[in-house]
């Protein structure tokens, strides 16, 4: 069971926040939307995350155009009909074949409706979710979306296009879940059985959940699969702020608990970084790989230092 402090203003004040600050709660719908479109083409433009070209790549390839033959290009490039007809020598350049479904697997339980700091948690995988799709929609990958909690709540077949995109983004920021749990199994066998063709699937979670390691293993056999793993650092370190109402946002679970004792948070942070520990023994086991984000840091280091790795592991 998973217990976090009730918003208040003392917990806000010891966590370094204010309700009244978080620009997402004021702004309508449609402008929170843009704002992450925007955000999400601004880091794509950037070189940090412009390699998801580079590493996630269909199969065969395709024509792109014919060019002047630069030094160094290989002698069996050359289009001797056009070189003929043009009286230098021409090139035929071709392009890796883009045949790629990517599936946005999104959890939106209780749980994720949590945060201290920059952002909840639900908001987070929104924007990174937003930098994902807009990789997808620029490689004209067909995009697809999975929103669960106990069970799948809602599934978006993948299409390709901006369209897709923001109705993406849109259903991140507004879908209302009748769930409140977690059940990581069912999303993943749903993502297995309605993926028909070889896909990248993206897990975006706190994982506060068991019993899914046998479905992953599974998607992960036929799939590329990547964990995105959100947490927020009060789950990590609790505030010394004395006795606090704590709750279980999945459960509804109440009760007190002293926070100003310092064996109580040291017990609470122990137990934090063992399920972190074995989330990560659990994804390694399924062949999975892992980016852990936190609310309180830019989520870019992350995804371009994932990118860049996963560049230097095609090229070995």
């Amino acid at each position: 069971m998973r217990l976090w402090p009730l918003r208040s203003a003392a917990a806000d004040r010891a966590t370094g926040t204010d309700t009244a600050d978080a620009p997402s709660r004021r702004e309508d719908v449609s402008s929170h939307v843009r704002r992450i479109e925007l955000n999400a083409r601004r880091l794509m433009d950037s070189h940090a995350l412009g390699a998801y070209d580079s590493v996630f790549r269909g199969h065969g390839i395709e024509f792109a155009e014919v060019r002047a033959y630069q030094p160094g290009d290989p002698f069996q490039s050359i289009d001797w009909k056009v070189t003929a007809r043009m009286g230098h020598p021409y090139v035929k350049r071709f392009v890796e074949e883009r045949e790629l479904t990517v599936l946005l697997v999104v959890d939106v339980s209780g749980s994720t409706s949590f945060g201290t700091r920059w952002r909840l948690k639900r908001e987070l995988a929104a924007e990174v979710a937003g930098v994902l799709g807009l990789a997808a929609t620029r490689s004209n990958d067909r995009l697809g979306l999975v929103l669960f909690t106990a069970g799948v709540e809602l599934y978006v077949p993948p299409r390709r296009g901006r369209n897709r995109l923001l109705r993406s983004i849109h259903d991140l920021l507004t879908f209302e879940p009748v769930g409140t749990g977690t059940n990581i199994a069912a999303a993943v066998e749903t993502a297995t059985r309605l993926l028909r063709v070889r896909s990248l699937v993206f897990v975006i979670s706190d994982f506060m959940d068991t019993g899914f390691e046998r479905p992953l293993i599974g998607l992960a056999r036929r799939h590329d699969v990547v964990a995105i793993d959100i947490r927020d650092p009060a789950e990590d370190a609790l505030p010394s702020v004395g006795l606090v109402e704590v709750l279980d946002p999945e459960t509804g679970q109440r009760m007190i608990a002293d926070l100003g004792n310092a064996h109580t948070r040291a017990a609470l942070a122990g137990r934090s970084e063992e399920e972190r520990a074995r989330l990560g023994r659990a994804l390694k086991r399924c062949g999975v790989d892992r980016i852990s984000l936190q609310t309180d840091r830019p989520f870019v280091p992350e995804l371009a230092a994932f990118f860049a790795a996963r560049a230097r592991a095609k090229r070995r």
